[in-house]
């Protein structure tokens, strides 16, 4: 009786030993299985979660109840090619940067220029295009350049680049929080000028009906890129392979020469990892 109560025992924990080690391994397996489906991280995966603006034409913007411009047509490419849709969602730009490290959004999309402080709160990608400050003014105003701004009444959008212009130029500017807010100050007259990504004031300024116009513009200082978490490197490496991609097969120069027409690019400045040639916008289309 007692060699058999022993084979029992012995029996008994042989099971519950087979048992804990298929419990071990299915939840290995469950874990690989969910790593391999969704590599990067995504809220869904397959599927790009990216914040951007709606009124920031013609980079970032809603035509139509679809989101496009060059920033946000060129990601819908980039993410194609690592085998990735794109769902965008209109946000403000002063929460965007939160709302990617916070995983709200996979990533930002909103020609966020690359600058320390904002790499304290986002990983940023290769660099995939450059910008130039826009200086747009009430018609009719005698303000001609940046250097007049001193004492004037100056809007920009909070937390942008321009803002962060204006701030070290202590020119005491008035923040809102998008872009039509800066320009119906304009239009309303109780702004004297609107710091703007070139771009987007001189769509402003054409479709202003001859209330606004360009004053000036001056090069930014560095470039502007897709942002993901802190630490998310799986994902922003991806975006990087396929910004290389989009920029070999043409798609890059394709979207500048239909977004930024006549736009010189700055001798200086290669768009994705600098390792792949950039096509000339008549051997893209």
């Amino acid at each position: 009786m007692r060699f058999r109560s022993a084979l029992t025992r012995a029996a008994a924990l042989g099971a519950a030993a087979v048992l804990a080690a298929t419990a071990l391994t299915a939840c290995g397996d469950d874990g690989s299985t969910s790593e391999a489906a969704n590599p990067y991280g995504l809220l869904q995966a397959g599927v790009l979660r990216a914040g951007t603006l709606t009124d920031a034409p013609p980079n970032v913007y809603l035509k139509d109840g679809t989101f496009t411009g060059f920033d946000n047509d060129l990601l819908t490419a980039v993410a194609g090619k690592v085998g990735l849709k794109v769902e965008f969602v209109g946000t403000d730009f002063s929460a965007l940067l939160a709302q990617v490290n916070n995983h709200k959004f996979d990533v930002g999309s909103s020609s966020i220029t690359i600058t320390e402080a904002r790499k304290k709160t986002v990983d940023f990608g290769n660099g995939y295009d450059f910008g130039y400050f826009g200086l747009d003014v009430p018609a009719g105003s005698p303000i001609s350049g940046f250097e007049q701004l001193a004492g004037k009444r100056v809007v920009v959008v909070q937390g942008t680049v321009q803002d962060d212009y204006a701030t070290r130029e202590k020119l005491n500017p008035v923040r809102v929080p998008d872009y039509n807010g800066a320009i119906n100050q304009l239009k309303a007259g109780t702004a004297d000028a609107w710091i703007a990504p070139a771009e987007i004031g001189d769509t402003s300024a054409a479709d202003s009906k001859g209330k606004i116009k360009v004053a000036a513009k001056q090069l930014s200082p560095a470039p502007t890129a897709y942002a993901v978490a802190k630490g998310n490197d799986k994902l922003r490496e991806a975006l990087n392979k396929g910004l290389d991609e989009v920029i070999a097969d043409g798609t890059w120069s394709r979207l500048q020469a239909q977004y930024y027409p006549g736009r010189p690019i700055p001798a200086d400045f290669t768009p994705g990892s600098g390792t792949v040639a950039v096509p000339s916008p008549s051997a893209a289309s």
